[in-house]
């Protein structure tokens, strides 16, 4: 596993077993999603990586899109930083150039944690464009091959800020909290046949989670080990999730048989938030 945290941080409050969530493999059939073809952003780890490879192991045609290209087995790798408006023209031209589009992940890297009042008016213009704006401008320039195909699935991977917003990360809760009214505004505009819902992570295993430890302790004095106490004991199931666990709730939902669930945002956090 990725994290560095201590031994006890994984142990559930409830005295179970720590999970083993080293073999855990695709949950669907290795033809679940034949004949589709996949583009992942933020690919290169974490979360995203995750998914490019349960989609390959689905049957997907993937496409792994981050700034580094990531090497994924059975996936085929472009470079691309979605912060390049005219880099996104370029690339998304070039993939639908070789045919149609039927599922696009959105995802991509958060700003630092810290205090909303912290940041500056330019602090939110790197994050917005990587995010929002890229997001809003792949999807205009798929959908019209989603539409001809008769089948599209968009899955945005925010977070569990956009019900309860995290302390001190203002910025990444402001701007997750876009993206989700952003993609419930498309889901009353999008074509029949096309889908688009949220994920939510939570707490998970991922190098994002250390590298906002590290920045709210920059800005507020607070060590890590704290920082990661605080978040854990919000946590009913008493460990970090697993990116494949993630990966297994976006597969679901880019499923052809998952064509009803539209507009939602679904957590996948141990059960941390508290309302209904």
């Amino acid at each position: 596993m990725h994290t560095t945290w201590t031994e006890n941080t994984w142990k559930s409050r409830q005295g179970c077993e720590n999970m083993n969530t080293e073999n855990i493999e695709s949950p669907y059939a290795p033809d679940a999603m034949k004949g589709m073809r996949a583009i992942v952003c933020g690919a290169s780890k974490g979360i995203g990586r995750a998914t490019a490879e349960m989609f390959t192991a689905c049957g997907a045609d993937v496409i792994a899109l981050s700034r580094s290209a990531p090497q994924i087995d059975g996936a085929h790798s472009t470079s691309l930083d979605l912060e390049d408006a005219e880099a996104i023209e370029r690339v998304i031209s070039a993939i639908l150039s070789d045919g149609p589009v039927h599922i696009l992940v959105n995802n991509a890297g958060g700003p630092p944690g810290g205090p909303l009042l912290s940041n500056d008016t330019v602090d939110f213009e790197a994050p917005f464009k990587r995010h929002l704006h890229a997001a809003h401008r792949i999807t205009q320039m798929i959908l019209p091959s989603m539409e001809e195909a008769g089948i599209g699935r968009i899955v945005n991977i925010i977070s569990t800020s956009v019900r309860e917003p995290i302390p001190n990360i203002g910025l990444s809760n402001t701007l997750r909290g876009a993206m989700a009214s952003w993609a419930k505004s498309l889901s009353q505009e999008l074509p029949s046949c096309v889908t688009i819902n949220n994920v939510l992570p939570g707490f998970t295993d991922t190098e994002r989670l250390d590298s906002l430890a590290h920045s709210i302790q920059e800005k507020t004095g607070r060590s890590t080990e704290d920082i990661h106490e605080t978040w854990m004991a919000q946590v009913p199931i008493g460990r970090l999730i697993d990116p494949k666990e993630t990966a297994s709730a976006i597969t679901f939902l880019c499923l052809p048989q998952s064509g009803g669930i539209r507009g939602v945002s679904l957590a996948v956090d141990g059960g941390r938030m508290r309302s209904i």
